[in-house]
Parts: C-alpha cells; structure tokens; sequence
C-alpha cells in the first residue's frame, strides 16, 4: 500500500521540527493535515512538489512549503519533491522547457554554450527569462496535474487490489 511505503520514508513531524528552517512559518507547520497520508494529501503534494520543481528559481522548497501550508497537503512530501530539479537534472528539465517557451512565443532559440555558474545563469537570464519561465509553467502545470491523476490512480488501484485479497481470503475461510 502506498501509505505504508511512504511512512517508511517521510520523516514525522518531531523529527522536522529538529531542523528548524521552516520555523518561520510557525507551528502551523506542524499542524497534523500536513502530514496525514491520504491519496488528497499525497496527490495535492505531488501536484506542489512536481510543480515547483519545474520553476526556475531559488528556494523552491520554501515556495513548496508555503502551498503545502495553503492547501493542507502533506508537507514533507511537497518539500521533498522539488528535489526533481537540481543541479545535476537542471539541463535535461529547464533545456525542453526553454525550447517549449520559444516555440509557444514564437521567438527564435538563443545559442549559447551552457555553463553552470551563477555568472552565465545571471548573463544568460536577461535575455532568456521570458522563454523559459513561460516553458516552465505550462511544463510544469502539465506534469503535475499529470502526477496528481497518477498517484491517485495507483492509490485506487492499491485499495481495490487490497479489497480484492480481503475478499479472496474470506472466501478460503
């Protein structure tokens, strides 16, 4: 069941709060709605964690952690999924994202050789930005509604399976 998977993995809120760098958002962050493991809980925080992780920006997880408070999905997981993006996958998610942005924009591709420092991203940002947060958007609109259905297909699946064994076990009884 996905549920028992995800308990094994996700930490629980007393372990959270020993880090401290999301006090600033207060003992709401520790209320239990963001952490309950229901499909609602873990569908909206794949829809947060997919969604952030597609915008091409710092502090995403704190952006992932203020929607998760928001919209009462499951915290940690939000947080935990914008990892998605990260230094090693930035040119195989934010590349087909800017090539989207200039394709809907109808502007031409810049070339240039990618380099990652902070120098060429802050170079390369002016004449790029409105290519790629627009790319970024829709991509990441569309993959995480797409994660959404499918993590609430696979919870569905889980819980008809698990009918299913009950039923099948009542039967050899």
């Amino acid at each position: 069941m996905p549920k028992k998977l995800l308990k094994k993995y996700l930490p629980q809120p007393h372990e959270f709060r020993k880090h401290g760098k999301l006090d600033f958002l207060g003992e709401r962050i520790y209320e239990q709605n963001l952490w309950h493991l229901n499909r609602h809980s873990v569908a909206g925080a794949c829809w947060i964690g997919v969604f952030c992780s597609f915008i091409p920006a710092p502090f995403q997880m704190i952006l992932a952690a203020i929607m998760a408070l928001i919209a009462k999905k499951n915290m940690p997981l939000s947080v935990g999924l914008v990892w998605i993006s990260n230094p090693l996958t930035w040119i195989p998610v934010f590349y087909p994202t800017y090539k989207l942005g200039t394709w809907i924009l109808g502007t031409p591709e810049k070339e240039f050789n990618i380099e990652l420092t902070v120098e060429w991203v802050t170079t390369q940002l002016t004449d790029i930005w409105q290519p790629l947060y627009l790319g970024s958007l829709i991509a990441g609109l569309f993959f995480a509604t797409l994660s959404y259905f499918v993590i609430r297909l696979i919870w569905r699946w889980h819980i008809i399976r698990h009918w299913h064994n009950r039923r099948k076990n009542r039967k050899v009884d």
